[in-house]
């Protein structure tokens, strides 16, 4: 018979949240004297370690964030748990790009960048390593095939019309919308993101669970005390939102950093976008990359695919919006390299989510994808 574990107090908790003390301490410290310290700093090595400072912070608050989304996973089971944690890394993504808007930066692309860097990380980059690491180690793996159908077939249509039909019309300038066309899509993403989460949370929930698993087998399992479920679901969302303030809070001084980074050295603008999805991404990233090589490659599903979804369904109506609000041009549109790489992404991703099983192969395909983005960024 097995002993029972206590729950960690409230007290052993809390001890636990250094991050988010060191994130808060550091948003409180910026807020009074870093508006200053980047207006007057000229000298590089003051640069450099504010840049490091504040990287350091935003850094420790994101695992923060995927630490208590990790626990209202497990509280919750999937496909919620993967959700909640796809939504938070996106939601500061969004905070991130949104700072930057909102500074006047000179980069109109920067949110496109992002988001396509977004994609080719998570559907080549981390797809890629987790098959080709996953089959290495297991031959061959199972996923949920019509979980990833779901994925792929709101994910090609809202990447295309954002990121390639821009390019194609003729009332703005190539890779702008206008007015009319902004708030129609804006409106349209936003409807068709909350219909693919209904899906994925009540009608067709078992869609994003492994096969012959049951989605509510962990719910079943963690009801075993339904009080102090209840206070643990409550303890980790609340420390989930507050850590993310700091992120918030810190982002626009992050902003500026990256654009004056990218100014003073002359790198091109696409490697803020990969700064910034490498940044948030990274706790989501290592997290797809154990679970394939864990044999949990639904779970890697889910946070690889839902990652880019939620990026499009996102990202594209918060800036859209910010743009008409701000007065601001936002250039969506690829360029034509770009456009022919997510056109090969959204392909090979149909064929290796075609069938019931992955090998080393498809993985081997989406990293040859994703080293070629590398390529194409510092020698387009």
């Amino acid at each position: 018979m097995q002993k029972s574990v206590a729950a960690p107090s409230w007290q052993q908790r809390l001890r636990g949240e250094m991050p988010l003390a060191f994130g808060i301490l550091t948003l409180v410290v910026f807020l009074l004297y870093g508006s200053a310290w980047l207006a007057e700093s000229q000298n590089v090595a003051v640069r450099v370690v504010l840049f490091v400072w504040l990287l350091a912070a935003i850094g420790v608050c994101i695992f923060g964030v995927v630490h208590h989304a990790g626990h209202l996973a497990e509280l919750l089971g999937e496909p919620l748990g993967t959700l909640i944690l796809t939504i938070s890394v996106i939601l500061i993504e969004v905070a991130l790009i949104v700072a930057v808007m909102l500074q006047g930066s000179a980069h109109p692309t920067l949110a496109r960048d992002t988001m396509f860097a977004v994609i080719m990380l998570m559907m080549n980059g981390m797809v890629g390593l987790g098959l080709l690491a996953g089959g290495i180690r297991h031959v061959q793996q199972e996923y949920n095939l019509e979980g990833a159908r779901a994925y792929l077939a709101v994910l090609i249509p809202l990447s295309v019309v954002a990121l390639v039909l821009p390019n194609q019309t003729v009332s703005t300038e190539a890779g702008t919308m206008n007015f009319g066309q902004a708030i129609f899509f804006s409106i349209g993403t936003i409807l068709l993101y909350a219909i693919f989460l209904g899906l994925q949370t009540m009608r067709h929930r078992g869609f994003f669970v492994a096969p012959g698993e049951k989605e509510e087998m962990v719910a079943e399992e963690s009801l075993t005390d339904g009080s102090a479920r209840r206070r643990s679901i409550a303890f980790h969302g609340v420390l989930l939102f507050v850590t993310m303030l700091p992120i918030v809070g810190l982002a626009e001084y992050l902003a500026v950093m990256i654009e004056r980074g990218i100014h003073t050295l002359g790198v091109p603008s696409a490697l803020g976008g990969l700064l910034i999805a490498a940044l948030i991404l990274a706790p989501e990233s290592i997290s797809a990359f154990d679970a394939a090589v864990s044999n949990k490659l639904q779970r890697s599903i889910n946070l690889c695919l839902g990652s880019a979804l939620s990026t499009v369904a996102l990202t594209v109506p918060a800036v859209l919006l910010v743009g008409v609000a701000s007065g601001q041009e936002v250039s969506l549109g690829l360029t034509d390299d770009s456009t022919i790489l997510l056109m090969l992404t959204l392909l090979v991703s149909m064929l290796t989510f075609g069938g019931a099983r992955t090998n080393v192969l498809y993985g081997a395909v989406h990293l040859l994808l994703f080293l070629t983005y590398i390529v194409l960024i510092f020698n387009p």
